[in-house]
């Protein structure tokens, strides 16, 4: 009920508005019983536009993390994706690989479509990888067509990592069902499941016009995080180097500064030094000056004193003397 709530009323018609998504090839859908959807993965968004146009109810496995997060945004999330068609996967590997294969399985017994992306992952650069060999395995144990499903431009329209979607026209090709019930019973023959895998790839690639790579997008991308990974340490290397050179050269120009100012207040101080030793010399003189100076005015000062005493007989010369003293009465 929830799924065609958010595809008919809520989310449909304003994606059909925005974006105007084409299609080719709706016809090659089954109208009635279950079959294999296998898509290209370009975008998050093929999750979307995928079950908006296709005719019937699809259902896709995804991430559990998408359907545990916390709190209200996590719970909003959760009724997002069921109310897409999607369910919730473990795909770590191992027992995880068996529920999701189990969980194919009883979408498909319920006379439903099931929607696969055969790469496992999202194209990291835009090309069609190697596809895992899940899809035959189901297939074959199911015992239903499998749809080639080409989305296109979708990639152009949300890349990996931009949440919002870019406005403009995206579009899918629908392939003719391909029939594998020659291979019935053959689930756990591993050259089959390949050659089944590559015959849905090829298809794949001549409905979307992409190149094809014989690798697993997953080895790809893990060879890709580890180059960055690399190229961040290399540069964080170079970021410390640089640091250490412009410390070092740094520490050069402050040594540099303290010697040139060691070396003024040197030149300072032998110029105070010997202004002070030329004020000391100075006021020597000065001091020997005066000495002379007043060892001059010494000398002077007793041939002064002499001359004024030599005056005293002129005095009585020049008969000033005192009278004679009057003889006492006999």
């Amino acid at each position: 009920m929830l799924y065609w709530f958010f595809k008919l009323v809520l989310i449909g018609p304003v994606l059909r508005l925005l974006f105007r998504p084409w299609v080719e090839g709706a016809e090659n859908v089954p109208a009635h019983g279950p079959a294999i959807l296998a898509s290209n993965h370009l975008s998050f968004s093929d999750s979307i536009f995928l079950p908006l146009m296709c005719p019937r109810r699809i259902t896709f496995p995804a991430k559990s993390d998408y359907f545990t997060q916390p709190g209200l945004i996590g719970r909003l999330k959760a009724a997002f994706f069921r109310g897409t068609g999607q369910i919730p996967i473990d795909r770590s590997g191992g027992a995880a690989s068996q529920v999701a294969m189990d969980a194919g399985l009883a979408v498909l017994r319920r006379g439903e479509l099931f929607g696969i992306y055969p790469e496992g992952t999202r194209s990291p650069d835009g090309r069609l990888y190697r596809g895992k060999t899940g899809i035959a395995r189901l297939a074959l144990k199911a015992g239903v067509p499998v749809v080639p499903v080409a989305m296109i431009d979708t990639d152009k329209a949300q890349p990996t990592g931009q949440k919002i979607p870019r406005i403009m026209r995206v579009g899918m090709r629908f392939g003719e069902p391909m029939d594998f019930s020659q291979y019935a019973g053959q689930a756990g023959d591993r050259e089959v499941l390949r050659r089944v895998t590559d015959e849905i790839m090829a298809a794949l690639a001549r409905l979307s016009g992409q190149e094809y790579v014989d690798e697993y997008a997953a080895t790809v991308k893990a060879r890709l995080a580890a180059q960055a990974k690399e190229q961040l340490a290399a540069k964080a290397e170079h970021l410390v180097a640089a640091a250490k050179a412009e410390g070092a050269q740094a520490q050069a120009r402050a040594q540099a500064t303290a010697e040139n100012l060691v070396n003024t207040a040197k030149a300072e101080g032998a110029q105070a030094q010997a202004r002070a030793e030329e004020l000391i010399a100075a006021a020597r003189e000065e001091v020997q000056r005066r000495r002379a100076a007043r060892a001059e005015d010494a000398d002077r000062a007793p041939g002064a004193r002499g001359a004024a005493g030599a005056s005293t007989p002129d005095s009585a010369d020049s008969g000033d003397a005192p009278p004679p003293a009057t003889p006492p009465a006999g």
